[in-house]
């Protein structure tokens, strides 16, 4: 609480000056250390929390920056896979032109033959496998 005396002249003459801290007990006036001990309790606090925070906020940006690699490096991946199955798409194309004129040609029985003895061959490597 603040008094002051006005006088004529261009000079405040005070009185009495009185503070209360937030938080003191009543008639405790003019003691500061309860106040001061309070506001050094809340920026302690402040201090715990913001530092908190800022670990917080680190851990995230790391994890953000690991993230950003994986993705980078799964796109790589996904890129050369599409490469592979388009050199794949091409080969089978490729293949499937040939068969195409094997097959209007006069050596559809040469052909016929291919697979017979194609399929032949894969029973006989499943047999071998069984077996075992």
């Amino acid at each position: 609480m603040l008094h002051a005396k006005h006088t004529n002249s261009s000079h405040i003459n005070l009185v009495t000056v009185n503070c209360k801290g937030e938080g003191a007990p009543p008639g405790n006036y003019g003691n500061y250390s309860y106040a001061n001990s309070g506001y050094s309790a809340c920026e302690e606090e402040n201090e715990r929390l913001t530092e908190s925070l800022r670990s917080k906020v680190t851990a995230i940006k790391s994890l953000s920056i690991e993230i950003g690699h994986e993705v980078k490096h799964q796109n790589k991946l996904l890129a050369e896979m599409d490469s592979q199955f388009d050199s794949t798409t091409g080969f089978l194309g490729k293949t499937m032109g040939k068969l195409k004129i094997l097959s209007r040609g006069s050596q559809t029985k040469l052909l016929c033959y291919m697979m017979l003895f194609s399929l032949f061959v894969f029973f006989v490597i499943y047999w071998i496998i069984k077996l075992r």
